[in-house]
């Protein structure tokens, strides 16, 4: 009986891990359209501040009415860092450079993620030397995006690159990269949501000095903001935030974040789709071949045997009160050695 209860968790667990990743794939990957209309009408700082700080005040509370313990003390300085890193740098980096570099090469850039994690991962003390699967995966996934992209895209209209642009989506691509590694071992709220919540605030309290300090406040007017603009944030604030950054989150909790960071190669491609519907560009056999390596590294990643993670939902059956950020399986451990960190 209870081997049965335990693949029916298993099986729900394996689909709440599937449905987490196609918002992490498909809503992220719109959202690079809805950020663009709504810098139509919005100063880029302003824009993410109040994205975030609506998205998570309204996640705190909520989770806070259904019942979520209020945070400790110990929980703020974790929750503030995440935010910075994921948030201020990673989605501000992309923002900053909407302005002036095509949504599809800024996608392309943020590919960076998943070689930045690998990296940190093998030079951090004791760290973990990439498989070779795992390397040709990162190979074939730059391959493709290369081919889903064409390089003549990073031409701005006088003929050259827009190096501003490019370096703001470095940058944050790396805060994204050691936030996802960081968020493995920080100590933050039992609540996913609740967490994720704190994170934002923390970002858009930031946000609104950046924006202030820049003289954003100055020159907007909120009357100026067109539907279009406005609708794409509300589209950011619940879906692009609220849903898909828990998600996110969650993920990083799951499985191995260099599986988590293939939402760098899928977005490009949901980009890249929503282009054609949208905007009626056109989709070339070179871009349904690049969709197509891109598709099969992410497979080849995700299918590489590194660390298993145990799910949560097992140590749950085990042990109720056993807590575990980034959690490995071995074939002959006791339930608390599976959910041991990493």
């Amino acid at each position: 009986m209870l081997s049965k209860l335990t693949k029916i968790n298993l099986n729900a667990h394996q689909l709440r891990i599937l449905f987490a990743f196609a918002v992490i794939y498909l809503v992220w990957g719109s959202t690079y359209v809805a950020i663009k209309f709504t810098l139509e009408c919005m100063p880029p700082f302003l824009m993410v501040a109040v994205r975030f700080t609506i998205a998570g005040a309204i996640m705190y509370v909520w989770t806070r009415l259904r019942g979520a313990p209020r945070p400790d003390k110990s929980h703020y300085l974790p929750t503030a860092v995440l935010g910075t890193l994921l948030l201020v740098f990673g989605s501000t980096g992309v923002v900053l450079a909407e302005r002036t570099v095509s949504s599809g090469v800024v996608s392309l850039l943020v590919a960076t993620v998943p070689v930045y994690i690998v990296l940190l991962q093998w030079l951090r003390p004791g760290g973990l030397h990439p498989g070779r699967r795992v390397l040709a995966g990162l190979v074939l996934g730059m391959l493709g995006l290369a081919l889903l992209l064409k390089p003549a895209s990073f031409a701005t209209a006088g003929g050259g690159v827009d190096t501003f642009g490019v370096i703001c989506v470095l940058i944050g691509s790396l805060g994204s990269a050691i936030g996802a590694l960081y968020a493995r071992s920080a100590k933050l709220p039992a609540s996913q949501q609740l967490a994720a919540g704190m994170e934002m605030l923390f970002a858009g309290l930031i946000l609104f000095v950046v924006s202030a300090c820049a003289g954003e406040f100055s020159y907007f007017q909120h009357i100026n903001v067109s539907l279009k603009s406005g609708l794409a944030l509300l589209y950011l604030i619940v879906i692009g935030s609220m849903l898909a950054y828990t998600a996110y989150g969650w993920l990083l909790k799951m499985v191995h974040p260099s599986h988590v960071s293939t939402y760098a190669y899928v977005n490009p491609v949901v980009a890249v789709f929503l282009g054609w519907s949208l905007a009626g560009e056109g989709i070339t056999a070179q871009t349904m071949i690049g969709a197509a390596v891109i598709l099969s590294a992410v497979f080849l990643i995700s299918r590489t045997p590194q660390k298993p993670v145990m799910p949560l939902a097992v140590c749950a059956l085990a042990e109720d009160n056993l807590v575990a950020a980034g959690v490995t399986a071995g074939n002959d451990s006791s339930p608390r050695q599976l959910c041991q960190a990493d």
